[in-house]
């Protein structure tokens, strides 16, 4: 398989069609699968646009089955450390990666909102680029996607890029500016959310996200505050 840059976006998108997915997704932790061409636009660009994979340490919070993990391995990342609060979702993850004979994906179990100091410390400084698809908040979890936003921006003094409802743009503007971080919207996209959940009344709901970019001003972001 070919890696880093010269992989094309239709091959990538093709590769990650191959990532398993969850069977029984949890509602609570709103574990909706990032899909292989939303994944592979994400990277793609972040790739070919910014060069924020290649040779990079990348970390992916909430990384679920991994496809993000996956894909930036393909792109050319030297590591990726996935972080995520279910087991479960951590040994499907195992399980891709090991399909995929990939073998510098690092994955630890925690829960990125209340991360142990000991664990921070460790990652902190050493984190090149993060990628994620945080938890929307729409199930009883209101602000979590801003909080996995803080917590990136503290575990790397470089970008971080990440998938939002486009309804929330103007709360996470306000955010990014009491923050002092840049914030760029760099595209608009779908997210083909399919009727995977008991409560799903649709076979499948178009959500329009944003594609942002977070990154570091020249002050670096104060301590933390209770978002």
């Amino acid at each position: 398989m070919a890696c880093g840059r010269g992989m094309k976006l239709k091959e990538l998108q093709s590769h990650l069609g191959d990532v398993d997915v969850f069977e029984k997704p949890k509602v609570l932790l709103e574990q909706y699968p990032t899909t292989p061409h939303l994944a592979a636009c994400m990277l793609h660009t972040i790739h070919s646009t910014y060069n924020d994979l290649e040779d990079k340490h990348v970390l992916d919070l909430g990384c679920g089955c991994g496809v993000l993990s996956i894909g930036a391995v393909m792109l050319g990342a030297s590591k990726v450390t996935g972080i995520d609060i279910d087991e479960d979702a951590l040994e499907i993850c195992r399980q891709n990666a090991d399909f995929f004979d990939i073998e510098n994906i690092d994955l630890e179990l925690h829960d990125v909102t209340s991360m142990a100091p000991e664990v921070i410390e460790r990652l902190k400084g050493t984190v090149d680029t993060v990628v994620m698809n945080p938890p929307f908040g729409t199930k009883r979890n209101e602000g979590i996607d801003m909080e996995f936003v803080k917590t990136a921006l503290h575990l790397t003094d470089n970008v971080v890029y990440s998938l939002h409802k486009s309804s929330t743009r103007e709360h996470i503007e306000k955010k990014a500016e009491d923050w002092g971080v840049k914030m760029e919207v760099l595209a608009k996209m779908r997210f083909d959310l399919k009727q995977t959940l008991k409560f799903h009344k649709k076979k499948s709901l178009d959500i329009e996200v944003d594609f942002i970019k977070f990154s570091h001003k020249k002050s670096k972001l104060k301590p933390q505050n209770k978002v």
